[in-house]
């Protein structure tokens, strides 16, 4: 065999494809004989050619494992040997390296079992060589085996760790260095106990010392690897960097600040910075890292990009990202620095410091909202300064900062329109089709939120973009479509004079078939959905027919994009039509379904190690798939296909929640989809497989109503639903999923009452808790830092779902809630100490108030602990703590009983300055006339009237919350129902309260019946006497106030 196969080996590595492939099929056949070992073995040892010697070793790493067990002791002493003689006598690294390979798979079976009990001392004394070769290949021999039998090195670490240490400082040979550099890296999943982190902590300093010779001669993709050694150093779970991070943090600085080096390996020092942000923040205040590093960041905002230069490596974008990242996860200290360098750039004789100094702005307003809301007017004074300025880079960095701006610095950026509106309409006319894209994109963003306040600009804004629209370039019409879309949805039916012409040119853009055209022909498919929930039901179901047509046909045209906005158009069109929407479920539902089911796209890029010189020998596979799986260096997504599928995920839910029970024959199918995607890789599919999850529930039960199984299968629905909803609260990586899970969860408690959730109720509580202390998967933070409070980076959106959650179980369970209150209370205060943010403060005290008005007198045991707290946010800086403390003090004291009577005087007190004209906020003083309403009413005789009642009355009608008229029209029916001498002195008062409230638009029959009964109660007391105040009334509130009174 051993003559024949050396001629296949040979022919194998010819040119000739022919040759190549009847070698391969002749290699395959002899690879099922154990002979094939000793062959192999030979040719690796003898072979003239370097090149046939490394395919043997290949060849012989992928078989080995099928026959090793098969071979006699003498056959497996002489593979062995062998193998110990060609990685110390071979003089080509290939085959050293291949011949290593082969070592860890031999080693991965002989050494557990005893059979190779001189390998490991081989190995040492092969690392104290004095030749330097011999030194390499012991170093990637070490490497090579941790991924075999990494655990066996356990009792000789300290050895080891010496040795690498030694190995990393050889004076001789930068080889040596070099493998000692890649060893460090494979023992790191081993470094676990105390001792043995503390020593791994004394390879830093050399790592980096090789790293700079290796950058200092040009070894950059050596110097690489110490980027990927601190990258496992930062994501492993042992504290492994200690105070090194400060090292590490000032090579990585010194790295992506060299100009003179590759994109890549500045790229590389720069993730090391993303990666500390991200998963060691803790550790970059703990030392004081966090102002060095963006001191180095923002200026590399301003390197000029070399046009040949891959993007994603770009210094000033990778920069950008990392200073994104920091935004995001230490907002408090991220702030200021940077604050600081917009407001000394923007004057900079230097456009690209001035470009620089908006972007860096636009770049954390995600994640320093709440600190940018604060200094709004500097930073606005920043941007819309340098929307005027004379360079085109400059305006066009500032539109983009303003549409981060109008994207994450709601409501607050709205209030600032007329000033804003204004430079963005002018920025629309730039000379530069990149600064108008950038506008639009910016307008776009602002528009969405304005609502009314939209309309004085309504007019110059259609007239200026349905223009554009019809004399711009393609991309630029794209981003317009995507502005005039934002505006109809502020403007809703003011829109109306403007649908028309909109929706006549879509119809131009969505018939659009060649390639370069379809991503216009997406945005024109959504602007048609949006425009039509703009202007209702009544204008569009008569022409919708046309652009139904339109946009199922372009499923035909293989787009992702287009396909995407597709579903979402039908998510709008089965939102307007509801039940009508039936007829299109089966030509629309199976496209949903085509793209639910479409390969994810997910590829992989692999590490080829030896094996490229065995590149197409697919079919010898090896027979040890476990080692053989190569490494996988980088997973990328194709985007396209994500999103189309959570936009058609979305879709399922939303035509099953418009067409219940014309959905039945969808809905095995539908679910099967939804629990698979609930649990698929990415969060934007999962996030939309949770949201339909609930939608798809309600539809299903409309269905299973009419089914003689249907209660049974409406449970086993319900049950798994529940099931996935609990598990994502757990499992789930991403606060927004958990956060929509929660909220799904307080909709079914609402909706199917505390009897159905029963079975559900003690792990939706270990759930909730588990949120409550922040010890869920998606809360997972560092594990060797200390966190304080004030940084603690929960997400607001998830804790408000999970706060949520009480209220729903209190009114489902009443009083019955108690003892799981108890449970959940100490880790809900938690989010109310001092040192917390506004918003977390009033996160509890919304909750607190809603439990108790739902869990009813239980809430009394209560008060001593949380009436301190409510009685501080009733004097907060924030209009939403002053309301919120407002209702909360009026529930603690209508269930609080005597218990909150102690408090009526602080109360009172804490409430008055809510009723005067310094409080701006119309929510916050309807909010503490309701608390006043509830005090009166369970303890009239605590509340000094004379004084109360004339400011009680003074701010009467409520201007904006209309959830307290019960409460509060209710006391006053009470008082003058039972002719209480304070309020019957302010009799002509009452009249004209009630003259407003019953001929109010929003105020509910059942509150105008109240004050109905009110007045016809003074009409009994006063009789004629109460026609004069009728006179001094406008004719249709005495007329309506009268008819009312005739029907109390």
């Amino acid at each position: 065999m051993a003559q024949s196969l050396e001629l296949l080996l040979i022919q194998f590595l010819m040119p000739d494809n022919d040759a190549r492939r009847q070698a391969e099929d002749q290699i395959k056949r002899l690879a099922k004989d154990p002979q094939v070992v000793p062959a192999l073995v030979q040719h690796m040892r003898t072979a003239k050619t370097p090149n046939v010697r490394q395919l043997a070793a290949v060849l012989l790493r992928k078989k080995i494992t099928g026959h090793w067990a098969k071979l006699s002791p003498q056959l497996k002493q002489l593979v062995k040997q062998s193998l110990i003689e060609t990685i110390t006598m071979e003089h080509s690294p290939p085959v050293r390296k291949a011949s290593a390979n082969v070592v860890s798979i031999v080693a991965k079976y002989a050494v557990p079992s005893g059979e190779w009990p001189d390998l490991l001392p081989f190995l040492f004394q092969c690392s104290q060589s004095s030749q330097d070769d011999h030194r390499e290949v012991a170093l990637i021999l070490f490497s090579s085996l941790t991924e075999t039998i990494g655990n066996a090195f356990r009792p000789y670490f300290a050895n080891l760790q010496a040795l690498l240490l030694k190995c990393l400082q050889d004076e001789t040979s930068n080889r040596v260095r070099v493998a000692a550099l890649k060893a460090v890296g494979s023992f790191l999943e081993f470094t676990h106990d105390e001792d043995e982190v503390i020593k791994f902590r004394e390879f830093i300093p050399s790592i980096l010392n090789v790293s700079r010779q290796c950058l200092a001669s040009g070894e950059e993709d050596v110097a690489i690897l110490a980027f990927e050694i601190f990258d496992e150093l930062i994501e492993s779970p042992a504290p492994l960097l200690g105070d090194s991070v400060k090292s590490i943090v000032q090579f990585s600085l010194e790295v992506c600040s060299s100009q003179n080096l590759e994109s890549n390996t500045r790229h590389q020092a720069i993730q090391i910075i993303s990666w500390l942000a991200k998963y060691k923040s803790s550790t970059l205040k703990k030392h004081k890292l966090i102002i060095p590093i963006l001191q180095v960041l923002c200026p590399l905002l301003a390197e000029s990009t070399n046009e040949t230069e891959d993007d994603d490596l770009a210094p000033d974008r990778a920069a950008a990202e990392v200073i994104d990242t920091m935004a995001l996860n230490i907002p408090k200290h991220v702030f200021q620095p940077v604050f600081e360098f917009a407001s000394v750039s923007c004057q900079n004789a230097n456009p690209k410091f001035r470009e620089a100094s908006v972007t860096a702005l636009g770049v954390i307003s995600e994640g320093c909202l709440e600190l940018m809301k604060s200094k709004l007017e500097p930073v606005l004074h920043i941007v819309l300064g340098a929307l005027r300025d004379p360079e085109q880079m400059v305006r066009g960095a500032a539109s983009f900062a303003l549409g981060q701006f109008a994207e994450h610095l709601q409501p607050e950026i709205v209030s600032h329109y007329e000033s804003v509106l204004p430079c963005i309409l002018n920025a629309l006319e730039d000379v530069y089709d990149e600064v108008k894209e950038k506008s639009y994109y910016a307008l776009a963003a602002f528009c969405e939120n304005m609502g009314e306040d939209i309309l004085p600009f309504l007019d110059p804004l259609m007239g200026r973009l349905l223009t554009a629209l019809q004399n711009s370039s393609q991309v630029l019409q794209e981003t317009c479509m995507s502005a005039i879309g934002s505006i109809a949805s502020a403007a809703e039916q003011a829109f109306i004079p403007y649908a028309e012409r909109v929706l006549e040119l879509m119809k131009s853009f969505m018939v659009l078939t060649n390639d370069e055209d379809l991503r216009s022909r997406a945005r024109a498919t959504e602007l048609v959905g949006i425009v039509a929930m703009s202007v209702g039901i009544a204008r569009m179901e008569p022409i919708f027919p046309p652009y139904i047509e339109a946009a199922i046909s372009g499923f035909g045209l293989e787009f992702s994009e287009l396909r995407e906005y597709t579903h979402g158009f039908f998510s709008n069109v089965a939102e307007i039509l509801d039940a009508s929407f039936a007829k299109y479920l089966p030509r629309v539902v199976p496209l949903a379904f085509s793209s639910c089911n479409l390969d994810d796209g997910s590829a992989v890029d692999i590490d080829e190690c030896d094996d490229e010189i065995a590149n197409g020998f697919g079919g010898v596979s090896s027979d040890d798939e476990a080692h053989d799986e190569p490494r996988v260096r980088n997973i990328s997504i194709r985007t396209g296909v994500l999103d189309e599928k959570a936009a058609a995920t979305q879709a399922l839910g939303l035509f099953a929640q418009h067409t219940k029970t014309f959905y039945a024959p969808y809905l095995d199918e539908t679910l099967r989809i939804l629990v698979k995607h609930s649990s698929y890789f990415h969060e934007d599919v999962r996030l939309q497989a949770i949201i339909s999850l609930k939608h798809t529930l309600t539809a299903a039960n409309a269905i299973f109503q009419s089914q003689n199984e249907g209660a049974a299968k409406a449970k086993e629905l319900l049950d798994t639903v529940m099931n996935i909803y609990i598990k994502t609260m757990v499992e789930d990586d991403d606060k927004e999923v958990v956060a929509q899970a929660c909220t799904s969860v307080a909709d079914i408690i609402r909706d199917y009452g505390y009897a159905t959730l029963e079975p559900y109720l003690s792990q939706l509580v270990d759930a909730t808790s588990l949120l409550l202390r922040e010890q869920s998967a998606c809360q997972q933070i560092e594990s060797d830092s200390e966190i304080d409070d004030v940084d603690s980076a929960h997400d607001e959106v998830l804790m408000d779902a999970v706060s949520d959650l009480l209220p729903a179980f209190a009114k489902s369970m009443g009083a019955q809630f108690a003892p799981i209150f108890a449970q959940l209370f100490e880790p809900l205060m938690k989010f109310a100490k001092s040192s917390r943010p506004p918003q977390d403060r009033t996160m509890v005290v919304a909750c607190l108030a809603e439990v108790a008005q739902n869990m009813g007198s239980p809430i009394a045991s209560y008060v001593d602990r949380v009436m301190p707290l409510v009685l501080k946010e009733l004097a907060s800086s924030e209009a939403t703590n002053r309301r919120n403390a407002a209702f909360c003090v009026g529930e603690l004291c209508k269930n609080g009983h005597e218990q909150a009577l102690k408090y009526y005087d602080n109360i009172l007190r804490g409430l008055h300055p809510l009723f005067g004209e310094s409080e701006p906020d119309d929510a916050v003083r309807d909010n503490a006339a309701g608390a006043v309403a509830r005090m009166i009413m369970v303890h009239p005789e605590s509340i000094p009237l004379n004084q109360v009642l004339p400011v009680f009355l003074r701010v009467l009608p409520l201007k904006e919350d209309h959830e307290e008229s019960m409460a509060v029209y209710s006391c006053v029916f009470s008082l003058v129902f039972s002719s209480n001498p304070q309020i019957l002195s302010l009799v002509p008062e009452l009249v004209n309260l009630f003259a407003q409230v019953v001929v109010s638009p929003v105020e509910t029959p059942e509150v105008k019946a109240v004050v109905g009964r009110a007045f016809s109660h003074l009409i009994s007391l006063y009789g004629q006497q109460m026609q004069p105040l009728l006179s001094n009334l406008p004719p249709a509130h005495a007329n309506a106030l009268s008819a009312f009174a005739q029907r109390s």
